[in-house]
C-alpha cells in the first residue's frame, strides 16, 4: 500500500496554507516531514486523513493493485482503507480507561489476540489498562494514542510530532515502538519540528517543508547539507 500526495493546495479562511505539496509514503518505510512550527506539517497530515479538503491537487491510495482517489473522501472511509492519524496533542478520552479508549477506536471489544499484539508493543499500558486517561503521564498518553491507532489495524500511520514534550526516557521508548511498527511492515509518516537528531536513525528518507512548500526530498544526510533547507528550517 502507498499514499501519493500530488500537488495539493490548501486554503483555510482565505489563507493559503499548503502550496503544491507532493510526497509519497509506502508500507515498510518511515518517512520524515521536517519543518518549523507553522510550516504546514499538521495541515498536510490532516489533509491526507480527509479532515481538511484540498482546494487543488489529488491524494491517492495504491492498494491491492488498485488506485483510489481519496482527496474528497470522508476520514472514516480513509481509515477503513488502512490509514490512521495520531494527532499532535494526543486527544485521548480523559474520562475513559486505557482499555475503553482502545474499544472506542476499534468500535467494540477488540479480540484478545489483537489486544495481546498491542500490549506486546506497550507492556506499560497493559499494567494500567484500567486507569483513566486523565491520570496518565504525558508519555503514557502518547503510547495510548499510538496504541489506539494500531488497534484499527492500519497499514500506514501518520504520526504528528509524537516525540514532542516527552522526557528522554519516554522518547527512547516511543522510538523503540516506531522501529517495532516498521519491522511489522507498516508505513509511517512522522513529522518533526526541528530536532532532526531524534528521528534521523528512524527514517528512510525525509521531506523538508517551509511555508507550505516542499523544499527538500531525499535522505537525512542530504537535508543537513542543503544550505537553503537548513536556512529555511533551522535558521542557519
Amino acid at each position: 500500500m502507498k499514499i501519493i500526495v500530488d500537488n495539493i493546495h490548501v486554503h483555510i479562511s482565505g489563507v493559503k496554507i499548503l502550496n503544491g505539496v507532493s510526497l509519497e509514503v509506502g508500507e515498510g518505510e518511515v518517512v520524515g516531514l521536517i519543518g518549523r512550527n507553522g510550516a504546514g506539517k499538521t495541515t498536510t497530515l490532516k489533509t491526507i486523513m480527509g479532515l481538511i479538503r484540498p482546494t487543488e491537487g489529488s491524494i491517492y491510495i495504491e492498494r491491492d493493485g488498485s488506485t483510489i482517489d481519496v482527496g474528497r473522501m470522508k476520514p472514516y472511509k480513509i481509515a477503513r482503507l488502512g490509514v490512521t492519524l495520531v494527532p499532535q496533542g494526543r486527544f485521548i478520552f480523559p474520562d475513559l480507561t486505557v482499555i475503553e479508549n482502545l474499544e472506542v477506536a476499534y468500535g467494540g471489544v477488540p479480540p484478545d489476540d489483537l489486544l495481546e499484539d498491542i500490549f506486546r508493543y506497550f507492556p506499560e499500558l497493559k499494567k494500567i489498562r484500567d486507569r483513566k486517561g486523565i491520570h496518565l503521564s504525558g508519555g503514557e498518553q502518547q503510547m495510548l494514542a499510538i496504541a489506539r491507532a494500531l488497534v484499527m489495524k492500519p497499514r500506514i500511520i501518520l504520526l504528528d510530532e509524537p516525540l514532542e514534550g516527552l522526557a528522554p526516557k519516554i522518547v527512547a521508548s516511543v522510538r523503540r515502538i516506531i522501529n517495532g511498527i516498521k519491522s511489522e511492515g507498516l508505513g509511517i509518516l512522522i513529522t518533526e519540528a526541528g530536532n532532526i537528531k531524534r528521528i534521523q536513525d528512524l527514517v528512510d528518507r525525509v521531506y523538508g517543508i517551509d511555508r507550505g512548500e516542499i523544499i527538500y526530498s531525499g535522505d537525512v544526510e542530504g537535508i543537513m547539507k542543503d544550505v537553503d533547507a537548513r536556512r529555511r528550517i533551522w535558521g542557519f
